[in-house]
Parts: structure tokens; C-alpha cells; sequence
């Protein structure tokens, strides 16, 4: 399976996980912008942007264009 596959099916489950989280007790916006280390969101933004661009840059490289 190709690395830009996987890491959109990583990108799904995240937001299955976020979504589930939200609907079981909402999300409150101090915890999805500074949430605490201990928390299940704490690495959640930055972790879903890095492997977003990832995917981006992936298809770029397939297309061959540019950012």
C-alpha cells in the first residue's frame, strides 16, 4: 500500500477518534487548542497537520507540481 494510502486512512481513524470523543462529551475549545499533556487530544492538531501535509506533498510529488 502506497505511503500517501496509509496515511489517509491514519488521517480517517483520527477523525473517527475525534469525532467519537466529541459526540460521547463534547470538546471544549481550551482542550483542542491547549489541552493538557495527559489528554487524549494533546498532540491531536499538530499530528493530524503534519501527516495532512505529508499527504499533500505527496501528491504533489505524483503530479509533479508544486507547492
Amino acid at each position: 500500500m502506497s505511503e500517501k494510502r496509509e496515511l489517509i486512512r491514519k488521517m480517517i481513524q483520527m477523525q473517527r477518534e475525534f469525532i467519537a470523543q466529541e459526540q460521547q462529551g463534547g470538546i471544549e475549545q481550551k482542550d483542542y487548542f491547549l489541552p493538557d499533556n495527559n489528554q487524549k487530544l494533546s498532540d491531536y492538531r499538530e499530528s493530524y497537520a503534519k501527516v495532512a501535509a505529508r499527504v499533500i506533498d505527496l501528491a504533489h510529488e505524483e503530479k509533479g507540481s508544486r507547492r
